[in-house]
């Protein structure tokens, strides 16, 4: 009892230290802690900044293009309404998106390919044929005939971004399975009778973890700027609702016209959160794959 108790204690404390390193690593990251403020700061201007700032989403065509000023910090819209505000809202919808696309098409890419690596054979083929099938499709031709049929809502688009994002994953984890499945240690596990989900669990997953962290916040900047450009092209959310895309979009039909603090907020409010995103993602990968050594 003794004996077990120590190893126990001593196990703790291993993971202690380690997940202390981990932290220690990368907070000596300088740029990955900016970008997490960053991230951190968006966020709260987001979700936060409405119940500060209340939104209206009522047109006010008296206060239409109105620059910055005391009472609109950013300007107001060709409608009048509050371009603050409307960054808010619209950053609501983009950042749900993101981390939800993140979430799925990492973890559904993670469950297909590495059954696609770790069972082989046949079912590899097949499995690995639909994806190629998949990513054949275009993804604008597919989007603008879905929209023509039904009305988009964030849900949907979150479906249709997500169903796209995993197929790069799914192959990338079936090419790290098929390394990993041939080390010494996996093969003299299956030696000694492992099952397949011991194997998976135990040695596969937590040695792609380093590959998925950076491929996950790869995936949510790309599904940000997907969703923008949805948005820009009008096939985003419908009005009253918005995202950056939108504001994006219809600020730069109104640049020339010298409306300028309807396009730049949106603009670098983007810039900025696909940059932290992918600076915080790196670092994440570093750490990750420095603990697994």
């Amino acid at each position: 009892m003794t004996t077990t108790a120590t190893v126990t204690a001593q196990s703790v404390r291993r993971g202690v230290r380690s997940r202390e390193g981990a932290f220690a690593r990368f907070r000596s990251n300088k740029l990955a802690v900016v970008a997490s403020v960053v991230l951190v700061a968006i966020a709260l201007f987001c979700f936060v900044g409405p119940l500060v700032h209340p939104v209206s989403n009522a047109a006010n065509l008296l206060a239409a293009n109105e620059p910055p000023s005391q009472a609109h910090w950013l300007g107001t819209t060709p409608n009048g309404r509050d371009v603050l505000g409307r960054l808010m809202v619209g950053g609501q919808s983009t950042l749900e998106l993101g981390v939800a696309v993140g979430v799925l098409a990492t973890g559904f890419g993670l469950l297909y390919g590495t059954t696609a690596g770790l069972v082989g054979g046949a079912l590899d083929a097949v499995l690995m044929r639909i994806v190629d099938a998949l990513l054949s499709i275009p993804f604008l031709f597919f989007v603008i005939l879905l929209a023509s049929i039904v009305r988009p809502t964030l849900g949907l688009i979150i479906l249709v971004i997500s169903g796209v994002s995993w197929l790069s994953t799914a192959r990338l984890v079936r090419a790290e399975t098929l390394r990993l499945r041939t080390l010494d240690y996996v093969e003299a596990s299956q030696g000694f009778g492992a099952r397949s989900w011991w194997i998976l669990v135990r040695h596969l997953v937590p040695n792609v973890l380093g590959v998925l962290v950076v491929n996950g916040t790869l995936k949510v900047a790309d599904a940000i700027l997907t969703f923008a450009s949805l948005g820009y092209l009008g096939l985003g959310v419908p009005p009253p609702a918005t995202n950056w895309g939108a504001i994006l979009s219809a600020g730069v039909n109104n640049f020339f016209d010298g409306y300028w603090w309807q396009l730049w907020p949106a603009a670098v409010l983007i810039v900025l959160t696909v940059l932290a995103v992918n600076v915080l993602g790196d670092a994440l990968r570093d750490v990750v794959e420095r603990r697994l050594q």
